[in-house]
């Protein structure tokens, strides 16, 4: 398959609906990270997303609206809590959890009977989604367990060959997916964090749960519910160590383990006490600026030769619960306390 190259223009993004509308693959850009983006309700297009990305069968996808309008046909029914949580926070990064209507094909949704669906943003996805007539089933615009993409680079390399086109919007403002939270049982529950906090949806519909996946792995037998779930994922080829404790602890550990493929993914505060190469993915006191910089720097990681990155762990406060969370799942779950 040839992969074509789009620009953000008019021209490019009709071309990029029109190749939805025949059942094509799109990597677009969104407010969070790349989408790969097909037609939600052509089940074969869908299947072909799981096949370009190598996507487990059981692995559900988000599906993605422009308007309010999309929404009833997709679902069952549109509780209050999430009338609330759209008009607070659609368009923008947060997902939530319905019951899915017919018009779904089981493929989107892995044969559960709930659908994720989200409005991003970013001005070029809402275009081509507008322009293609249909919701979008879009998972992240990489091969699947890997490293986001934050870039159209990072999807050019990983995708080349593997989809009809793909779209360069430039470098993703958020750079981690988006939250997800499923309003289907009798408390919401929070599945995936992102960038709304689980503090600013409280603020709006009450207390919700957080799923013990957010912090654990996925329990044994247990389907995962939302994407993002799974035992290890957003990993770089390097092995990725978490480093639990303060700078000064970091800063010796580090130093100590000193060997060539050996890095660390640290804040600009470390910057000064280390002597081994480095990877900086913000400021401690900034989950924001960890949240843009993160999949960046794990994939720089990759470039760089490194074998073995050492992370600081970051504070799990507010969006940096997200961080930590995408981190986690990048070590699978591997963490030393100093």
């Amino acid at each position: 398959m040839q992969t074509q190259i789009l620009k953000d223009n008019p021209s490019d993004i009709a071309a990029a609906a029109d190749i939805i509308k025949h059942g094509g693959l799109v990597a677009m850009p969104t407010e969070t990270v790349y989408g790969l983006a097909a037609d939600a309700l052509n089940a074969e297009a869908v299947r072909n997303i799981f096949i370009a990305k190598g996507r487990a069968q059981d692995n559900p996808l988000i599906v993605h609206i422009a308007e309010w309008a999309q929404l009833p046909p997709l679902v069952m029914d549109i509780p209050q809590q999430a009338q609330q949580l759209a008009k607070a926070f659609w368009p923008g990064p947060l997902t939530m959890i319905f019951r899915k209507s017919p018009a779904v094909p089981d493929v989107v949704t892995c044969g559960m009977n709930t659908v994720a669906i989200r409005m991003p943003s970013h001005p070029v996805a809402r275009a081509l989604i507008t322009q293609a007539g249909v919701p979008l089933a879009a998972p992240s615009a990489n091969l699947s367990g890997g490293v986001s993409p934050v870039t159209a680079q990072h999807c050019i390399d990983d995708l080349t060959g593997r989809v009809d086109a793909i779209i360069d919007g430039g470098p993703c403002r958020v750079g981690l997916e988006s939250t997800v939270i499923l309003l289907c049982g009798t408390q919401p529950v929070l599945l995936r964090p992102g960038f709304v906090t689980k503090e600013q949806i409280e603020a709006v519909i009450g207390s919700i749960q957080v799923d013990d996946a957010v912090l654990h792995p996925l329990r044994d037998g247990v389907r995962p519910a939302s994407p993002g779930m799974k035992y290890k994922h957003y990993a770089p080829k390097a092995k990725v160590v978490i480093l639990n404790g303060g700078a000064q602890a970091y800063a010796q550990y580090v130093n100590q383990h000193a060997e060539p493929g050996v890095m660390a993914l640290c804040f600009e505060e470390d910057l000064p006490n280390l002597q081994i190469p480095t990877l900086c993915y913000g400021r401690a006191s900034d989950a924001a600026s960890q949240a843009t910089l993160l999949f960046d720097m794990l994939r720089r990681a990759d470039e760089q030769g490194a074998t073995l990155v050492y992370a600081r762990m970051p504070d799990s406060h507010g969006v940096g619960l997200a961080v930590l969370n995408r981190l986690l799942r990048a070590a699978a779950f591997d963490v030393i306390q100093l």
